[in-house]
């Protein structure tokens, strides 16, 4: 089914367009969750609360790229279970509980001035990634944004794992230097 007619059953609150989500998407989505989580059953997890999140978000939103709007959706969940599952390793220190319990104390760490610089390096960021050739955007991307391992994106690409490696460090460097240009740095 297409992506605009799932998207008008999300709007239509017909429930059969999670069902025609999970047929389209549900191998993409397990796979971020996956690669963030490296749990099975976190990642399931992971990609059900994708499908709620869209339920819940759809209306209003209307995605024109449903597989980019699902993936960030399974991304960021993915991130929060992943910090929330390590929060509770480190809270066998009676030291990082204090620092938990002083976290309810101070203030939001997310201040217009911090938001703002996240939006200038993520403004920067694209620019640079625009400057690159479609073979090194997309292998960064698969790296840092999905989180791919160094053989898969050698799979994706048809190229050694040694080559991807090379790309890889090369547009990180370059990157640092452009941040440094932009003045971000």
């Amino acid at each position: 089914m297409e992506d605009k007619k799932i998207v008008s059953l999300y709007f239509e609150r017909n429930q059969d367009a999670i069902k025609q989500t999970q047929i389209k998407y549900e191998r993409y989505l397990f796979k971020i969750a996956h690669n963030i989580l490296n749990d099975h059953e976190d990642s399931k997890e992971s990609v059900n609360d994708t499908y709620l999140r869209a339920w819940n978000s759809i209306p209003p939103s209307k995605p024109d790229i449903l597989s980019v709007y699902l993936s960030k959706i399974t991304r960021n969940i993915s991130i929060d279970m992943f910090r929330a599952k390590n929060r509770t390793k480190r809270k066998l220190s009676q030291y990082t509980v204090s620092l938990d319990e002083l976290d309810e104390c101070i203030a939001d760490k997310n201040t217009v001035e911090s938001t703002l610089n996240l939006k200038i390096l993520a403004d920067i960021i694209e620019k640079y990634l625009l400057s690159l050739s479609n073979e090194a955007r997309n292998i960064f991307i698969c790296r840092y944004y999905y989180m791919d391992t160094i053989k898969d994106i050698s799979g994706y690409f048809k190229i050694s794992q040694s080559k991807t490696k090379s790309i890889l460090y090369r547009t990180r460097k370059e990157l640092k230097t452009f941040l440094e240009s932009e003045g971000y740095i």
